[in-house]
């Protein structure tokens, strides 16, 4: 006895057999609920009525797109299965009849089972002649639904193993599914599941795939090359020769021939769609990110791919969020600006190639949402081929004795965004924006005025013996760039000037905490472990002096909406890629949608952000920038009211500058991302123009809208006090009462005057903020008096002598 012999359930399918082989036949067909019935007794009493007969609920699955901004450019698609479901009235007649002609012909004449068909393959099969299998165009369906709507492997194993049980229960699921819908809606919903080789599945995706072109526009050839590829896609794959001559003759003299006799065509429509060729390539299809690196969108493909994948809303874990986005069937319409896209691509390559080892970033937020609109760079989102690299040998000198490969020209990493090895760059002076925020939180005003030098002792600790501490102390002592920066600055001209030793004595007075504060509510991530311990411990954060002048890791994207917090009226909106999500069935969901906070009150983004013209070369409306300007001709180049900041490091080891207008704020980086200690000098001017004239494009044609003012203005000049006349007394005793009145006293330069030399002469300023520096001018003595000159203890206008 043969093993199968053994199996209770190949002898119930015997007995079944039997049964259609004795008579039953003829009762199938006339009355095949009936028949089925009688058969069930044959097959083992009550195991066929016992059988399940309500397929599960389950959606295959499905591709999602992305689109642009303009919700009709689609920029990639991610899939586990490149498949998307069409109605049947998209799908051609002939693409219908050319699946019946070759898989069911019956198909609108059984109630989803053909007991002949099943009786003709056991004995076939049963007799070791060629394998049939008459399972009906319905049951197909059920085996592929079974098999798609499985929850564990054994399900889907069951559903597709080939055994008589297997075949029993697709008939009773199939008899079910014929009650339920209609021969219409079984054929869509099989052309929608079926699968067609090449990553193709469903009639669309095949379409796709070998044609180029819509269902519904199949001709009879293509429609019937398809249909003869469901049974054994891999055998008929028209790619390879054994395949392609295997489909042909399948085609030609199998399915052509059968819609004939079906008579869905005439015999001249079957003499022409024999002669058309067969394709032997198909169409590549592309599957996430690395795809749609051609178009300059990999960088922002990958920015939603990893929004996408933090997001709890899509699943519990990252195989759950994956699997979401890839069977999902969702249309993403995302915020990427494709002009503004493009212009940023193509300014980056007029100042810097492909492959240099220096990386220029740009990232562009919208204020008061969050959407980022644009993220280019000088590398192409790609993976380089490891059988034939174009990556050059990295500059770090450690990593090039190894003879591994720099990110230039491609690298998939998230150099604009963060994440994974990308922890971010120093970005220097951008981060005295936080400070002057801090300060205006707590009551400094625009005016506050420093009488600083070019070298500033601060309160902070260096460590003995580093380049930045003060000669025989741990203190930190940092300089300005310049030894000529002295003198009496306030927000305006400080950060106009980029004023170091202006904003160190100005972080001192609100607190290096409160700065980190104001920086953690505008979004700056602190990727750094090291930082990131820094930034959420209070007392060490009140010892961190540098990070007014940007020691801190962060990433173009995260100064762009750092700014753009300002540009929205202290709203900080966390940054997104998406305008609007649409799940497979029409459905709008919320996810993505601005998420914002009051980082800072409006009057304090507004001041802040009337000093935040200085450096670009506008006009601030509160005060005056005293002609100081680090980036000057950024106003003119964009044509609209600008705001924004400059910023070096140490050793000019990177180069940033940020600029915005009302709708939108770009950040730009210079940068070596494989080796951040490098030698290079970065250059402002190739930073500069790339962000300058990118947002110049961008803000082509869009009006010109002026910032808005605080509604306070002490905010900006501050709650003036008059200073004491100190004239003609010691300038020990000018200090003594200066300090009382609640000023800073400084000594100033001499001056002549009718007091006596070495007293004081007056002061500079007759009034100004308390707290602020009050200067002392140092009297050289009395000269010839001249009846126009001023009498001792009468003052000129604007000071005090």
């Amino acid at each position: 006895m043969r093993r199968r012999d053994h199996n209770i359930f190949t002898n119930a399918t015997s007995l079944l057999v039997c049964g259609l082989l004795a008579g039953v036949v003829v009762a199938a067909a006339a009355f095949p609920a009936a028949a089925m019935s009688g058969l069930a007794a044959k097959a083992g009493g009550e195991g066929f009525a016992n059988l399940p007969s309500e397929l599960k609920d389950f959606s295959s699955p499905q591709i999602t797109r992305i689109y642009a901004a303009d919700g009709r450019t689609q920029i990639s698609q991610f899939y586990d299965e490149f498949r998307s479901d069409v109605p049947l009235k998209d799908i051609a007649k002939s693409m219908q009849d050319a699946i019946i002609a070759a898989e069911d012909r019956k198909f609108f004449d059984h109630n989803g089972v053909d007991l002949k068909g099943v009786a003709r393959a056991f004995v076939g099969n049963s007799q070791g002649g060629a394998q049939q299998g008459a399972s009906t165009l319905t049951m197909q369906y059920v085996r592929m639904s079974l098999a798609y709507s499985a929850t564990n492997p054994q399900e889907v194993v069951d559903a597709t193993k080939d055994t008589p049980k297997r075949k029993i229960t697709e008939m009773k699921y199939a008899l079910q599914v014929e009650k339920q819908l209609s021969k219409e809606q079984i054929l869509e919903r099989y052309l929608n599941i079926a699968p067609f080789g090449n990553q193709a599945y469903g009639v669309y995706a095949a379409s796709q795939v070998y044609f180029n072109k819509k269902p519904k526009d199949l001709s009879i050839a293509e429609a019937a090359m398809l249909a003869g590829m469901v049974k054994a896609p891999t055998s008929f794959n028209p790619t390879n020769k054994s395949g392609h001559e295997q489909i042909l003759a399948r085609r030609n003299n199998y399915i052509i021939p059968g819609m004939v006799t079906m008579g869905a065509i005439t015999q001249a429509d079957a003499d022409k769609a024999v002669k058309v060729p067969i394709p032997t390539k198909v169409k590549p299809i592309g599957n996430g990110c690395v795809s749609v690196a051609k178009n300059n969108w990999g960088f922002f493909c990958d920015y939603f791919y990893r929004w996408w994948m933090s997001q709890e809303a899509f699943g519990a874990t990252t195989y759950d969020r994956e699997r979401r986005l890839k069977s999902g069937g969702y249309k993403v319409i995302t915020s990427l600006d494709l002009k503004g896209q493009a212009a940023a691509r193509s300014r980056i390559l007029d100042q810097i190639k492909d492959d240099n080892r220096n990386a220029l970033l740009l990232a562009g937020v919208e204020p008061g949402t969050g959407k980022v609109r644009v993220l280019a760079a000088n590398r192409k989102y790609a993976l380089d081929d490891p059988d034939h690299p174009t990556n050059k040998i990295s500059s770090d000198p450690k990593k090039a004795k190894k003879k591994i490969r720099g990110s230039y020209p491609k690298t998939t990493n998230p150099l604009l965004t963060g994440g994974g090895d990308i922890k971010g760059y120093q970005a220097g002076s951008v981060f005295k924006m936080f400070t002057m925020v801090a300060a205006l939180e707590k009551g400094i005003p625009l005016s506050f005025p420093i009488n600083i030098k070019p070298t500033y002792h601060s309160k902070y600790k260096a460590g003995y013996g580093t380049p930045s501490s003060c000669p025989g102390s741990d203190d930190w002592c940092p300089s300005n760039s310049s030894k000529k920066e002295a003198g009496v600055f306030n927000m305006w001209t400080g950060f106009g000037a980029s004023v170091n030793t202006y904003f160190v004595p100005l972080e001192e007075r609100v607190g290096a905490e409160n700065v980190v504060a104001v920086a953690k509510r505008f979004g700056v991530q602190f990727r750094e472990k090291e930082e990131n311990d820094w930034a959420n411990d209070e007392k060490r954060a009140a010892g961190w002096g540098a990070f007014t002048l940007g020691v801190t890791a962060s990433t173009p994207l995260d100064m762009a909406n750092a700014y753009a917090t300002l540009a929205g009226d202290g709203k900080y909106c966390e940054p997104t890629p998406v305008e609007q999500i649409t799940t497979k069935d029409g459905e709008k969901i919320d996810v993505g949608k601005p998420h914002c906070i009051q980082a800072t009150t409006k009057d304090v983004a507004r001041a802040a952000l009337d000093a935040t013209r200085c450096p670009v070369g506008d006009s601030a409306q509160l005060g005056s920038c005293g002609g100081r300007a680090t980036a000057r001709p950024t106003r003119g180049i964009v044509d609209h009211p600008v705001f924004g900041k400059s910023g070096t490091t140490d050793s000019s080891k990177t180069a940033s500058l940020i600029a915005g207008t009302t709708k939108l704020v770009i950040a730009g980086y210079l940068v070596n991302p494989d080796w951040q200690d490098h030698n290079d000098q970065m250059q402002h001017p190739p930073v500069n123009a790339a962000v300058q004239y990118t947002l110049k494009d961008y803000m082509k044609g869009k009006p010109k809208v002026q910032f808005k003012t605080p509604s306070n203005d002490k905010i900006s000049v501050g709650d003036l006090r008059s200073v004491p006349d100190v004239t003609c007394d010691s300038l020990q005793a000018a200090k003594d009462r200066i300090s009382g009145a609640g000023f800073e006293p400084e000594i100033g330069g001499t001056v002549e005057s009718d007091c006596p030399a070495g007293t004081a002469a007056g002061t500079a300023e007759e009034r100004t903020i308390k707290g602020g520096a009050v200067t002392i001018e140092v009297s050289g003595g009395r000269k010839e008096k001249d009846p126009a000159d001023p009498q001792p203890g009468t003052s000129s206008p604007g000071r005090r002598r």
